[in-house]
């Protein structure tokens, strides 16, 4: 079986003048090398692809494969991760990881957030700001919390994200509107603890895997967990295994759970909750194209604690992409 790989490699956009958070989301071949060494070991041949335009070139020159693993996090627009998934929609070619229904709404937080409160899932209170002066027409309580609706990696949350008037939100909106060009989530801020949620699956096969609680030090950004934190999370974060014996850990994962299995999320992801100050967990976003750096990643970091190698986290990505399609050819012919 010959899987090919999709995905953005970050020294091709630094190498043609993009700075370091406009790249913050790709990869590094660190990564690629880590999956592509998994899937070799799993007993599978691999082909690298690239990005979207490689793919379209490679789908050109009639080049198929019998699986596609997906990581292409794309560059442009608010629907780019779904762009390589579409591609391969329109060839009929398999893929691990989400469709680029799933991918557009789980990149556009508010959308996100619209779908998980439909389902009855808690998050906080929410608007969405598309000019500065929409600011002012914002009817939530203090303190607030503002990030860029599409963006991952924490691209655009610093300290000031956490906001305690008016005015200041006026003033973090006008900044975040022309850094990002898109509009700026606002939402109530969360004082509680944070956690991230490992899953693998899709639909009534979804599992959770555990769960990792964030605790920043020191030194670090306070209250947030910031793009700065993220980048330098050896020296500004611990992680810590959340145990199951703990009932907030415990609710945490309920509500992962539901989120993954109300957005339509597959094969493997991880879904962030945090707890309000009375340390009642809150959807806050789910992540259906995780980062898979076997070091530095969240959801491998998660699986280290777990004792889970991370050929076996591929193995069950790869696993429940493979069933899924299964399932769905077996549907199709009946």
């Amino acid at each position: 079986m010959t899987i090919g790989l999709t995905y953005d490699l970050r020294d091709d956009y630094l190498a043609e003048g993009y700075g370091d958070e406009e790249t913050a989301e790709f990869d590094r071949p660190a990564t690629i090398e880590g999956i592509e060494g998994a899937l070799a070991e799993l007993g599978y041949q691999t082909d690298r692809i690239g990005n979207a335009k490689a793919l379209v070139r490679r789908l050109a020159q009639g080049d198929r494969w019998d699986l596609v693993f997906n990581i292409a996090e794309g560059f442009r627009g608010r629907a780019r991760e779904s762009q390589v998934p579409a591609i391969l929609d329109v060839y009929q070619l398999p893929y691990t990881f989400s469709d680029p229904l799933v991918l557009s709404v789980a990149l556009h937080k508010d959308v996100t957030k619209t779908v998980v409160h439909r389902s009855g899932i808690p998050t906080p209170e929410f608007a969405l700001v598309e000019r500065a002066a929409e600011a002012d027409a914002v009817d939530l309580p203090f303190p607030l919390f503002a990030k860029p609706v599409a963006e991952g990696t924490s691209k655009g949350v610093t300290a000031a994200s956490k906001i305690l008037d008016h005015k200041t939100l006026r003033a973090v909106c006008a900044d975040l509107l022309q850094r990002f060009q898109q509009p700026v989530l606002v939402e109530t801020f969360l004082s509680g603890r944070e956690f991230t949620v490992g899953i693998t699956g899709t639909a009534a096969e979804a599992r959770v895997l555990g769960t990792m609680e964030i605790f920043l030090l020191p030194q670090a950004e306070a209250e947030v967990y910031s793009y700065k934190n993220k980048e330098l999370c050896d020296d500004l974060v611990r992680y810590g295994l959340g145990q199951p014996e703990d009932p907030v850990v415990r609710e945490v994962e309920r509500i992962a759970l539901a989120s993954w299995r109300a957005l339509g999320c597959r094969d493997g992801g991880r879904v962030d909750i945090r707890c309000d100050g009375n340390q009642c967990p809150n959807f806050i976003e789910a992540n259906p194209l995780p980062g898979l750096h076997p070091q530095h990643s969240d959801l491998p970091i998660l699986c280290g604690f777990l004792g889970i190698a991370y050929v076996d986290l591929i193995d069950r990505i790869v696993t429940s992409a493979r069933q899924r399609i299964t399932n769905e050819v077996g549907a199709r012919s009946c």
